[in-house]
Parts: C-alpha cells; structure tokens; sequence
C-alpha cells in the first residue's frame, strides 16, 4: 500500500465528488486515541480505477498509448461501416461489455460462444482459476489488473476477476468553503407570466456552490501482489501485470491530478520520495518484457482483435 500526500493546485480549495441523492461523501475518522474529525471521499475507488486505465489510452487516436501498444485488447467496430465504437479498454464491463458480448468475430462467431470457449465455460464443471486468467490475458492483460465480471446466465459460473490495482483520495480535518454565483441572460432580463423560465435556461440564475479545505490529503495506492501471483501465469506475464500496474500509477502522479474544474492536486512531495520508479523506468520495462516474448500470448493474441457490433443483433457477414 502506497499513501501518497497531495496538495490541492492553485489553492487549497478543491471540490470532491458527488453522489446522487448525497452529494459530498462525508465520514468520521479517527486520529488519536480519542479524537475524531470530519473527512472526506475526494475519489472513490471506482473513480480511480477509471483514471488508472486513461493514462493507457489516446482519446485522440482512439487506440492505446504507445507504451502499452504490444498488449491485446479488442476494438469494437461498426458492422456497417468498420468505424471504431468502442473498446475493451474503455468500457466499464471491459471484455464483459455488451457491446463485446453483442458483436460477432473475424470468424462470424457469436462474442459470447466464443469467449465462453476460450474461457472453457462449461455446465456442471469448476470454474479452472489458472485456465481463466491466461485465457483473459490473452485477449485482454487489463483485465487482470482492473478486474472483470462475466455476468450473464450464458456464461456457466459467471466468473470474476476483482481489482488488483486499487486506489482512491481522502481529505482529513476538512472545512467547508462556501461561494456561489449566478448565470447571467443579457437577453431576456426579465420573465413574465407565461413565459419560458429558469427551467429552459432563461432569466438570471443564481446557484450556490460548496468547496472543501483540509489538514491533509492522501491517495492510497494498493497493488495486490499476491492476487497476479495467483493468476499462475508465467514469469514473464507476471511480471508484466505488476509493471504496467506501477506504470500506471507513476503516469497519472507525473500528468497531473486534475479530476474535475474545481479539483486539481499534486504530490506534496518530490518523486524521489515516492516509493515508484519513474515513467520511462517503467515504460522500458513493459517494453523489455514484451520483447522477450509472452508465453500466454498466441496467434489471435496479436491486437487489436476487431469485432463487429450491429445495434446488439447479432448475425454473421
């Protein structure tokens, strides 16, 4: 477990995340023996894990960045017209996606025959753990580190495969800073009965807006060594998963922590301080390992694997 402290940039005012129907996630922590303070859920878990996996991708090129273009993934495309849809690096369920799942193969096979194969998913037969995770990482090493849940009653023992990269902020000792503002309409300046109102956007609008300072404020960092190792890959694949995990923890400290317009943040201290190496360290390490040959890798292995998705039918060309 790494803990990282940060500093909120330019100020030490920073908005946190919101949840519907709760707004900022406030809880108690204790420090001391006695003392208890308030604190603050800056980014979940599930925030982070969606951070961690943007640094590997080019929003640009809609492709993986260059360090991790040696990997696997599948790319989802139109059946109509081949333009790119969507990913297993960029959907929430990755290789689990519908749109995964609705799409057909170089073959003309149905996503989800195909992967339950590969996966030897079969009625009344224990889920094979080591079979799994060489299988998925031959399609897709993401999800090795991210997690994957294979939820659908078409796939026998629906397996899963939880986050070995995890991380997420907290803020301790908080405060609440109050502002506020309004939006201006130098057209309509004033609403009469029967007229369009703030609803539709007109008229002036004044909101109300809530920040936070605080003591201090971590990012808690947990690669769980353990749970590659018992994937039972080979040495080289292992070693490979916890290269790209460290990668990108280190690629997204060293781009900049800036997770919303009011939330931006920065190690508090200098890299020599944080227990990583530093991004080309790294990024030469996934290089080297890829390189020297990964034996889980296998012809269908070579990426992107191209898949066609039709509006969720599913039908051969």
């Amino acid at each position: 477990m790494h803990a990282i402290e940060l500093r909120a940039v330019p100020s030490d005012r920073f908005q946190p995340t919101g949840f519907p129907d709760l707004g900022a996630a406030k809880f108690e922590k204790p420090v001391g023996n006695s003392e208890w303070v308030d604190a603050i859920l800056v980014e979940s878990a599930q925030s982070m894990a969606n951070r961690f996996e943007a640094v590997g991708w080019s929003e640009a090129l809609q492709e993986p960045v260059s360090t991790l273009k040696g990997l696997p993934w599948i790319k989802v495309v139109a059946e109509d017209d081949d333009r790119y849809l969507t990913s297993s690096r960029t959907e929430a369920h990755r290789l689990a996606s519908a749109f995964v799942k609705e799409s057909m193969n170089a073959k003309g096979e149905d996503m989800v025959t195909s992967l339950g194969g590969l996966l030897e998913l079969a009625d009344d037969t224990p889920l094979a753990a080591n079979r799994i995770a060489a299988a998925i990482f031959a399609l897709d090493p993401l999800c090795l580190i991210h997690g994957v849940f294979f939820a659908d009653a078409k796939w026998p023992g629906q397996p899963k495969v939880a986050r070995a990269l995890t991380g997420f902020i907290e803020a301790v000792d908080v405060k609440e800073a109050y502002s506020g503002g309004v939006k201006r309409d130098d057209v309509r300046h004033k609403i009469g009965e029967g007229d369009s109102g703030s609803t539709e956007g007109y008229g002036h609008v004044p909101y109300h807006r809530t920040e936070y300072t605080a003591r201090s404020i971590t990012l808690y960092v947990s690669i769980d060594v353990g749970q590659i190792e018992a994937y039972g890959l080979s040495p080289e694949a292992t070693n490979l998963l916890l290269a790209v995990a460290r990668w990108e923890v280190r690629t997204l400290l060293d781009s900049g922590l800036r997770l919303r317009t009011a939330c931006e943040f920065e190690p508090r201290h200098d890299n020599e301080t944080i227990e990583l190496a530093d991004g080309e360290t790294l990024a030469s390490e996934i290089r080297t390992l890829l390189s020297g040959g990964i034996p889980e890798f296998t012809d269908s292995s070579e990426p992107p694997m191209i898949v066609r998705w039709s509006d969720g039918k599913r039908r051969s060309r």
